[in-house]
């Protein structure tokens, strides 16, 4: 039995080495991690329970039958984090550059099934050359399989992606299914084809970097959430992340308690919006003077910044912000914001997860780029993600509410549950100066006429009462006291429920 249990411990010793230590020098040389290393750091310690250790690849072309390694690329398990059951798989860039074979793809699905059987989170950290060339249509057929259980599994658990290394060509598509895509600086990139066939296809010169890294990804093309400094810093904030996201969706988030009194007043807040109704401010500020404890987990902070998405908690329950930001384009709606937040919200409303909204929007953005690139259809993922959204919706309106914008941002007609505003709110069809530049044309060439008529057309319309004359707005309140109605309101709504009719499902416009 000894000889049995020592040929058990070597196997696992094999395993454990993955590519040999030269490769781990390596891999430790370039500042990464190994496979195994990650999950020791992202999950609780001692928890990991590891699945298929010795599995091998069955290829036998091209000398891959000389080269077995066991577990073949992928380190696959379960564990915890702050003591709630998550699925891991981590690729190992030191097995055969963390390609994915046939193997190494059933591996991965394994882990999703059983993921999606006991509803649980999937994390997979990517770090992996691609699709192994040496076994052909099988390896593509590996991917594929993966992305059918991405697909699968979206809505029903959370999927987070940590690419930690190269991701290119096809391996770049199930990291794009999931609901979070975290980087890390200067040793990931992404992208459908590398730099060499760039070169040879429209002859530009670019980096890895420039062309798939972490600052591209998260503050030009909107691919990825958040980008780290290294390993630790990306798979701690990841473990943060994953205090705001319920196990699956049949849950709520969990719940943590906190000191900060529910009806705490912020008389700061009283002067937050500048007196000069085309003078920006920090929305970001009411937002952490709101939420508990000050805490606020932005996603995508630049990338499209006239919105603000993340989440935070409101008497000890987690809420997913969302936030027109005046400090940028002046808060307006423009393509990038609008598929941005539409995402967002659609995640928030598959996972039980209550979306407060902070209104201050002149419209949508004008121009050529915007009609041409589509801020019509865009436009539109915003406003059927609140549409469809059947979670609790609480909407505060700060300053502006002008035009089909203010329909957009979770108004009442969308079903809003609860729609506050502050008293210098102004909910409009449009500005007071470009609406009375329209209703009274003939006037154009008087200035003092033209100005009193905008004095009246401003107090008639740029106030919420109008709005609260109708029932679009539930309340107008004292900004001091955002905190307190909101959680009022949460808890009120705790046991809403609300179905849409059946339907296999939507036709978003994509």
């Amino acid at each position: 039995m000894k000889e049995i249990l020592d040929q058990l411990e070597q196997k696992r010793e094999a395993a454990r080495l993955g590519g040999g230590q030269r490769r781990i020098d390596a891999q430790h040389g370039k500042g990464k991690l190994t496979a195994r290393e990650r999950i020791e750091v992202l999950l609780d310690a001692g928890t990991f329970e590891e699945w298929d250790m010795f599995v091998e690849h069955r290829c036998t072309d091209f000398g891959m039958e000389q080269s077995h390694i066991p577990g073949d690329g992928v380190v696959i398990g379960y564990g915890t984090i702050n003591n709630r059951l998550v699925f891991v798989f981590s690729q190992d860039f030191t097995v055969f550059g963390g390609a994915l074979s046939e193997a190494h793809a059933e591996k991965i699905c394994k882990l999703m099934d059983q993921a999606m059987k006991v509803g649980a989170p999937v994390i997979g950290l990517n770090d992996s050359g691609g699709a192994r060339i040496q076994e052909g249509v099988a390896s593509l057929a590996g991917y594929a399989e993966v992305f059918q259980r991405n697909v699968m599994a979206s809505g029903v658990v959370p999927q987070i992606s940590m690419i930690m290394g190269p991701c290119a060509g096809g391996a770049v598509y199930s990291p794009a299914m999931t609901d979070f895509i975290f980087m890390v600086k200067d040793s990931s990139y992404m992208f459908v084809t590398g730099p060499e066939v760039v070169k040879t296809v429209t002859h530009e010169s670019v980096t890895a970097e420039e062309l798939g890294g972490a600052i591209t990804h998260t503050s030009r093309s909107g691919v990825a959430d958040l980008a780290f400094e290294n390993d630790v810093e990306a798979l701690l904030m990841l473990r943060r992340l994953y205090n705001y996201i319920p196990s699956n969706n049949r849950e709520k988030a969990p719940y943590r308690p906190t000191l900060d009194p529910v009806d705490r007043a912020d008389l700061s807040l009283d002067t937050l919006v500048p007196d000069n109704p085309n003078k920006p401010y920090d929305m970001k500020e009411l937002i952490v003077k709101t939420v508990d404890d000050g805490e606020f987990f932005e996603l995508q902070p630049d990338y499209a910044a006239n919105i603000v998405i993340g989440f935070a908690r409101m008497d000890g329950n987690v809420v997913g912000i969302v936030a027109n930001q005046p400090l940028v384009l002046a808060g307006c709606l423009d393509i990038k914001s609008s598929i941005k937040a539409a995402r967002f919200v659609r995640f928030c409303d598959a996972f039980n997860i209550p979306v407060v909204t902070f209104v201050d929007v002149p419209g949508f953005m004008p121009g050529t780029s915007q009609e041409y690139g589509g801020i019509i259809k865009h436009g539109a993922k915003l406003l059927y993600a609140y549409a469809e959204c059947t979670v609790p919706k609480i909407t505060i309106i700060t300053r502006k509410a002008y035009g089909g914008a203010y329909d957009v941002m979770s108004s009442k007609h969308l079903r809003g549950d609860v729609n506050l505003a502050w008293p210098n709110a102004e909910i409009a069809v449009m500005g007071a100066k470009g609406a009375v530049e329209i209703i009274f044309r003939e006037d154009k060439n008087d200035p003092e006429k033209l100005a009193a008529r905008e004095a009246e057309y401003k107090s008639r319309f740029a106030n919420p009462f109008v709005a609260g004359a109708r029932g679009f707005i539930d309340d107008v309140i004292q900004p001091h006291e955002t905190r307190k109605r909101i959680c009022r309101s949460l808890a009120m709504l705790k046991d809403k429920k609300l179905e849409n009719p059946w339907r296999k499902h939507g036709n978003i416009p994509l």
